[in-house]
């Protein structure tokens, strides 16, 4: 396990109630069935809203989340790259909160 897939794993089980899952077959962690984030090409991709959002976007090799790669980006998923690992716990901060919000 790589340092990057490491700090994926502390940040995805340091919240009471997660679990370990899958999302188009890539690990994720996950509340309640809700995935709030996912690991893809050593990178950390968040489920996110609003102001999280645009900040995670605005991070340098950040992009849109496009699983399949064929130019259809998932709205509210962002991939961070591991340049930017030192905001990965608070964006995971910011997914897992997103994914905790009533309906």
């Amino acid at each position: 396990m790589n340092e990057q897939e490491q700090l994926y794993h502390e940040i995805g089980g340091s919240f009471e109630g997660s679990e370990r899952g899958q999302m188009f077959g890539k690990p994720c962690y996950k509340f309640n069935g809700k995935t709030f984030i996912s690991f893809y090409q050593n990178e950390m991709v968040f489920k996110l809203e609003g102001d999280a959002l645009e900040e995670a976007l605005a991070l340098s090799n950040s992009k849109l989340f496009d699983p399949s790669q064929k130019g259809r980006p998932m709205k509210e998923w962002v991939q961070v790259s591991h340049a930017n690992a030192h905001e990965w716990k608070k964006l995971g901060k910011a997914a897992f909160e997103y994914s905790i919000k009533p309906v």
